[in-house]
C-alpha cells in the first residue's frame, strides 16, 4: 500500500506570501510615518516663525529604496542641523573670545551676505566709526554719528552744518544671551514612533483585502 500525503493549500507557499506582504506593510508604514515626521517638524519651523526656507531644510530618505523588507527605515533630518539645535534647545551662546555679543539694532541693517551684521562690516560699508559706550545697568552699546535714512537705518551725513545729525545706537552688547526654545523635535518624533506599530498592522491588513 502506498500513501501519499498533500497539504492543500501550500503552507510554503502561504508563509512566502505572508512575509511579502509583511515586507510591503512595513515598508509602507516607515514611509507613512517618515512623511508625517517631515511635514510635523516642517509645520513647527514655520509655525515658530522661522520661514520656509529653514522648514524646508528637513528631509526625507526611505530605506530600502527600491525595495521592500521588514528591516524597513526612514530617515528624517535638516540640512541646517546647527540652527534647528539651537531653535530645539535653546542653548545659552557666549562670545568665543569671552568679551561681548555685538547684537545689531534696526538703524544697523542687514548684512550684504545675509543675515546678522557684524561691527567690522558695518564700519566697512558705512564709513563711519563705532564708539563704545559702557553702561552699568543694561547693556554697553556701539554707537556713531550720522543721520537715519527714510528706512531707520544710520549712514553718514552730508551736512556741513551738523544738521539732523544723531548719535544712533547701532549694537547692543551683552556678555551672554540665551536663546529661547522654540521647537520640540522630539515630540513630534516620539508620536511619529508610537504611530508605527498601527500603521504596520492597518497596512498588512489592507494588503490582503
Amino acid at each position: 500500500m502506498k500513501l501519499k500525503l498533500a497539504i492543500d493549500p501550500d503552507i510554503v507557499a502561504l508563509m512566502q506570501a505572508e512575509i511579502a506582504a509583511g515586507e510591503k506593510a512595513v515598508s509602507a508604514a516607515m514611509r507613512e510615518a517618515g512623511t508625517s515626521l517631515k511635514s510635523a517638524w516642517r509645520s513647527q519651523i514655520t509655525g515658530a516663525g522661522l520661514g520656509t526656507r529653514l522648514s524646508n531644510s528637513i528631509r526625507l530618505a526611505s530605506f530600502p529604496k527600491s525595495s521592500d523588507s521588514l528591516n524597513a527605515a526612514a530617515l528624517v533630518w535638516s540640512n541646517a542641523p546647527v540652527i534647528i539645535g539651537a531653535h530645539d534647545t535653546g542653548p545659552l551662546i557666549q562670545s568665543r573670545d569671552g568679551f561681548w555679543l555685538a547684537i545689531p539694532t534696526p538703524a544697523a541693517g542687514k548684512s550684504s551676505k545675509g543675515g546678522r551684521i557684524t561691527p567690522g562690516e558695518w564700519e566697512r560699508r558705512t564709513g563711519l566709526r563705532l564708539r563704545f559706550i559702557y553702561r552699568r545697568r543694561g547693556p554697553s552699546l556701539l554707537v556713531a554719528e550720522g543721520r537715519l535714512n527714510t528706512k531707520g537705518r544710520a549712514v553718514a551725513s552730508r551736512s556741513k552744518t551738523g544738521r539732523g545729525v544723531v548719535t544712533a545706537p547701532i549694537f547692543l552688547l551683552v556678555p551672554q544671551v540665551k536663546l529661547p526654545k522654540r521647537l520640540d523635535l522630539a515630540r513630534d518624533a516620539e508620536r511619529a514612533v508610537d504611530g508605527v506599530p498601527g500603521l504596520i498592522v492597518a497596512n498588512w491588513v489592507e494588503g490582503r483585502l
